[in-house]
């Protein structure tokens, strides 16, 4: 008998579903893909990467992203752990293979013997325990039990999924190899330089370029900051551009010595090398506009394309108005929520919150009571932040930042801060652990 059903076999779902099943509980995973895609997926995968193939930041030391790596690290996280061994170059950053890591997931939950992996459609909200992590593609019919459930209506935004180019088609004789100020091993990033003139002529493609048309019920959604597609970035100053994505601060084009008046990146897709995504190049243009815009910039002339970008409506609940301290549905306390459901964004930040509904989960079957993380952790933090610590009605997703932890005490110098938080973060989960 399977003591949790666990909806959603993304990131979320599968860390939740791996955590309960080590705790030594049966798990009912179930899994759309399979029987019913999705607009945004390609595989049938556990885990499947569609935004990008990186998990940001793994430094722990200067960065929340990086810290909540390792707190999760020491949690022994699935997602983490198959993210470590997958990893592909990527300077500072954790960067994937992206099916290898996608493989690896569905590989170990297929192989668990406390988890039943079922191929299936989820309509209702389950009788029993539950976790919903069907992520912000939530099938229609479930969305409208959580609806029917809550009494408010889902809030929605737009996320868009960058290009991905063959290796092999991109001119090196323009192009070269360099981290931003020489971090990595200098072959972590693709650049593509631009002139001034070549900038505002693809500034002006951008904006010319013809724009996938909206359904009437997407027109007011709003997109999410942190995953702007790029024309949208063009249309806010022709500047704008040079101060995001295309920045050129710390890299020096071999040809000139000097840096460039624009940049195009390109970041290593798979273990390979033979794919590479254009950073922060999300696009909702239509696909033969984005193989004419795209091939303007210098190097991609003849860029062959594994992947173009396109765009698909996510949705999230009110999780501070709707969800407890442990991720429980206030109004039907069996059912639990994690992942970008609950409002967060990110991978990393998706498997986290899946992380955190499983092990409180596996607590309250087992008869005992899991305090929540401390809030000076990046688990605690971000939990923290979808629980509570948002307005409600002005709730947007939010990455894990040094933001949303408590202020330290003090005084202290800025170039201190972020050492200080991080050691009292490490100090706070031993605690914790303990």
């Amino acid at each position: 008998m399977h003591q949790i059903h666990i909806v959603g076999g993304g990131l979320a779902g599968s860390e939740a579903a791996w955590q309960l099943a080590q705790a030594g509980f049966d798990v009912r995973l179930s899994e759309m893909r399979g029987v019913e895609n999705t607009p945004a997926h390609h595989t049938d995968h556990m885990a499947e990467l569609v935004c990008s193939n990186s998990f940001r930041s793994d430094d722990a030391e200067h960065n929340a992203v990086g810290l909540l790596h390792a707190e999760m690290r020491a949690l022994g996280s699935l997602i983490l752990g198959q993210a470590d061994r997958h990893r592909v170059p990527a300077g500072s950053a954790l960067a994937v293979d992206r099916d290898g890591f996608s493989e690896g997931v569905t590989a170990a939950i297929s192989a668990h013997p406390r988890i039943e992996l079922v191929r299936e459609r989820v309509d209702r909200l389950p009788e029993g325990p539950a976790i919903i992590a069907t992520g912000p593609l939530t099938a229609v019919s479930l969305a409208e039990a959580v609806q029917a459930e809550t009494g408010q209506d889902a809030l929605a935004f737009f996320d868009a999924i960058a290009p991905i180019i063959h290796r092999e088609s991109i001119d090196m004789d323009v192009a070269w190899f360099q981290s931003r100020w020489n971090k990595g091993d200098g072959h972590d990033y693709i650049n593509c330089p631009m002139s001034k003139d070549e900038y505002l002529a693809f500034h002006a493609a951008l904006l010319a370029g013809e724009k996938t048309e909206f359904r009437e019920w997407e027109k007011d959604t709003p997109y999410f900051e942190g995953c702007m597609p790029i024309e949208v970035m063009a249309e806010r100053g022709v500047d704008t551009l040079r101060y995001g994505p295309m920045k050129p601060v710390g890299l020096d084009d071999p040809r000139t010595g000097r840096w460039p008046y624009a940049v195009v990146q390109l970041r290593q897709d798979n273990a390979l090398g033979t794919l590479w995504n254009i950073v922060g190049f999300q696009t909702k243009l239509k696909y033969a506009e984005q193989v004419r815009v795209l091939r303007m910039i210098p190097g991609l002339e003849k860029a062959e394309f594994a992947r173009l970008g396109g765009l698909h409506r996510n949705t999230f609940i009110q999780s501070p108005k709707l969800l407890d301290g442990t991720l429980r549905l206030k109004s039907r306390s069996n059912i639990r929520f994690a992942g970008q459901i609950t409002g967060c964004e990110g991978y990393v930040e998706s498997a986290a919150i899946g992380l955190l509904a499983g092990r409180f989960a596996a607590a309250e079957l087992s008869g005992d009571t899991l305090a929540s993380p401390p809030a000076e952790t990046a688990l605690g933090a971000l939990l923290g932040h979808i629980t509570g610590g948002a307005d409600a009605e002005t709730y947007q997703p939010m990455n894990v930042n040094f933001g949303l932890f408590p202020p330290l005490p003090g005084k202290s110098r800025k170039a201190d801060r972020k050492a200080m938080m991080v050691a009292r973060a490490r100090e706070a989960l031993a605690g914790w652990c303990a």
